[in-house]
């Protein structure tokens, strides 16, 4: 499992396609973020950036696990399936892989803002808090992207479509009363920008939802393609 976790990262980074969500992140980071929360509510809004970031990331942390998915071929992929004992192997490895690289995005999207927030002094729970969403949500945010994988969607332009469509429909099903269906997105950021102490206090509901969410969406993925060359 091991090796074929570093196996796919290092063939991500050989291939150059991270270059595509870091120069984003980079760029999100250098023209939006790196300004910082001030005034007298700079501790409070050094709190909801990291909701921001989240929101933010969730569609990136999709495109990035399609893309590393999708970097190996489909004669590399049909030789890892023969070599391995478990069926289930490769779609684990796959898994892991696309979400040790999204967590490497997420500690570059999260630098600026984590520093602004230790030197604006809001509640350090509140700052564990913000972290502790971000490596959440970057869970769903690869299960979306390995949804819109070649594996199950071969076309590279429906794959694309499907992926920014499936972000849109997630952000307006958590508008609706059909909420608990999706990622709660809304309810993060209401929670955050209502300040540290909601945000804290609201966070393991928000847990909770995300976990549940991505146990359910994960089972149903891995069972889909792990019968699949």
């Amino acid at each position: 499992m091991i090796a074929l976790v570093r196996f796919q990262v290092a063939g991500y980074v050989r291939s150059l396609r991270v270059l595509q969500p870091f120069i984003v992140v980079a760029l999100f980071v250098g023209l939006i973020l790196v300004e910082g929360p001030a005034g007298p509510d700079a501790s409070a809004l050094a709190v909801s950036t990291f909701a921001d970031v989240a929101a933010f990331m969730f569609p990136v942390w999709a495109w990035a696990a399609r893309g590393l998915l999708d970097t190996q071929p489909d004669e590399q992929c049909a030789l890892t399936a023969t070599a391995v004992r478990r069926p289930s192997t490769p779609v684990w490895a796959g898994l892991l892989a696309a979400y040790a690289m999204n967590l490497c995005l997420g500690v570059v999207a999260l630098a600026v803002p984590l520093l602004q927030a230790v030197q604006a002094g809001p509640p350090g729970s509140a700052i564990l808090t913000g972290c502790g969403l971000n490596l959440l949500v970057a869970v769903p945010g690869t299960l979306l992207g390995a949804w819109t994988s070649r594996a199950v969607i071969p076309d590279p332009g429906v794959s694309l479509l499907t992926l920014l469509g499936g972000a849109l429909a997630l952000l307006l099903l958590g508008i609706g009363p059909l909420a608990w269906l999706s990622v709660p997105m809304i309810e993060w950021l209401r929670t955050a920008h209502d300040g540290p102490h909601a945000f804290t206090s609201g966070f393991p509901a928000i847990a909770l939802h995300l976990l549940l969410w991505s146990l359910a969406v994960g089972a149903l993925y891995i069972t889909t393609t792990r019968h699949r060359p």
